[in-house]
């Protein structure tokens, strides 16, 4: 069957053929697949989110968020497909899903802000809520289209935007008598300035007219005096003017002598200097052709000594890679014979170890047979190879080299009767315990002898002394 979606409206066929979901506009469906249809149009949710601030301050944020699936990115919308497509979008299922979010970052976010914050950044805050909604629902395949939060509003019980408008409205009026009383102190404080200002002006004026008058002679007194100064000063400048005009005649013509004796000097010293560069230039050409000349004979000596090194030196190196080439090719003939060896040798070990392995398999086989013949007996196993092998033999011959060289002495101690002990034999239980006392005793002059024959060591003084010791 062929299906064709509307406008605003996906195809998600799952089913044989395609691993996971295939979204398309339009699809054949065959009868081994599913095909589902879902809208992708956004929705408007409009909540009324409760948080508090950074003071514990309760407080309403009213908000309209417009959510839809993110239609321009294939992962985001086949996650949409996956998880909210199987739900109504406007079902309480992804109404409680989307509010969950919503709260759950406005009221993270409200938690470190101040109340003054949250309500002078508004722009801000929205900001920060819509970036971090819009976060957690990138896991969605959600996308807000636009966010509306409306003013805070106050939790019954909790009227902080009431007294906050409240004490705005104090302030206003506050402020408005305050306007008051400051325009009315400055009305008469300009009355009183202007009443000060025409007295002082019209005293100014006074004051300027008699200034006025006195300028005014004194300036009559001041063109005379001036005119008679002018008189005066032309006179001066023009004898000035004449001493000026023979100073400077007489500095012309020392100057004029001047330079016609500097000219002389530098003249014949531009001859001298002249002869002097010439005889230089002279010089450096004779020095030239001499250096000229040494360079060329080092050259041909220094030539002919590089054409000789290079030529001894290629017989050298001629002479070294044939001789390298020498013995390379005897390392690997060495090496080629060493590897022959090598692998005769692996050879020779490799047949042994099968040897070995054919021997230790036969001889599995052989104790196997022996077992079953003896009936699993072990202990007789052991005696039959044992015997077969000779072990016995071998161990007895052993015992023999070991006591071979042995020379024991043997003590023989006579301790007489024993009846006298204990008073006769009708002594019951304590005649047996006195019999075990005396035994003991009995036993110890043998022990102290032999330890003594064998060590060396006597015994304590409160014992007794042996009679082989007292000497």
């Amino acid at each position: 069957m062929f299906r064709v979606a509307r406008a605003s409206q996906y195809l998600a066929i799952t089913g044989a053929g395609i691993e996971d979901i295939k979204l398309s506009k339009k699809s054949w469906v065959f009868p081994w697949q599913s095909c589902t249809v879902f809208d992708v149009s956004p929705v408007n949710y409009t909540f009324k989110v409760q948080a508090m601030s950074a003071e514990k301050l309760p407080f309403v944020l009213p908000a309209v968020f417009t959510i839809g699936p993110r239609v321009d990115d294939p992962e985001a919308l086949i996650l949409y497909a996956r998880l909210i497509s199987p739900h109504d979008k406007e079902s309480n299922h992804v109404h409680e899903l989307v509010e969950g979010v919503i709260e759950g970052e406005t009221r993270v976010l409200a938690a470190s802000m101040t109340m003054e914050e949250i309500f002078k950044g508004t722009k801000d805050f929205k900001k920060e809520v819509f970036d971090k909604v819009q976060l957690e629902l990138n896991q969605f395949g959600l996308i807000i289209y636009n966010a509306n939060v409306k003013q805070l509003v106050d939790v019954p019980g909790h009227e902080y935007f009431s007294y906050l408008g409240q004490k705005t409205q104090m302030e206003a009026a506050n402020q408005a008598r305050i306007d008051v009383s400051e325009a009315k102190m400055k009305g008469e404080i300009g009355a009183k300035e202007r009443n000060g200002l025409t007295i002082q002006n019209a005293s100014k004026i006074d004051a300027e007219s008699k200034i006025i008058m006195m300028q005014r002679q004194g300036e009559g007194t001041k063109e005379e005096i001036k005119v008679k100064t002018e008189i005066k000063v032309f006179e001066n400048q023009k004898e000035a003017d004449v001493a000026k005009a023979n100073a400077e005649l007489a500095m012309k013509k020392a100057a004029w002598t001047k330079d016609a004796q500097v000219a002389e000097v530098e003249a014949t010293k531009a001859v001298a200097l002249r002869e002097a560069e010439l005889q230089t230039q002279v010089e450096k050409m004779n020095a030239l052709t001499r250096t000229e000349k040494l360079k060329a004979e080092f050259l041909s000596k220094a030539s002919v000594e590089y054409e000789t090194k290079v030529q001894e030196a290629n017989w050298e190196l001629y002479n070294k890679q044939k001789q390298a080439e020498a013995v390379l090719y005897e390392k690997q003939k060495e090496a080629e014979a060493q590897r022959a060896a090598a692998d005769a040798a692996f050879y020779t070990k490799q047949k042994e170890a099968e040897g070995l392995v054919a021997l230790a398999s036969a001889q599995g086989t052989y104790l196997r047979t022996l077992l079953d013949a003896l009936h699993n007996d072990y202990s007789a196993l052991r005696d039959f190879l044992m015997v077969n092998n000779g072990s016995y033999l071998e161990i007895a011959k052993i015992n023999a080299i070991a006591v071979k060289d042995l020379h024991p002495k043997i003590s023989v101690w006579n301790h007489g009767g024993e009846q006298g002990i204990g008073g006769g034999g009708g002594g019951g239980g304590s005649g047996n315990a006195m019999k075990d006392i005396a035994g003991l005793y009995k036993m110890l002059p043998p022990v102290l002898d032999t330890v003594y024959e064998q060590t060396g060591m006597q015994p304590p003084a409160w014992i007794g002394t042996l009679r082989g010791a007292e000497s």
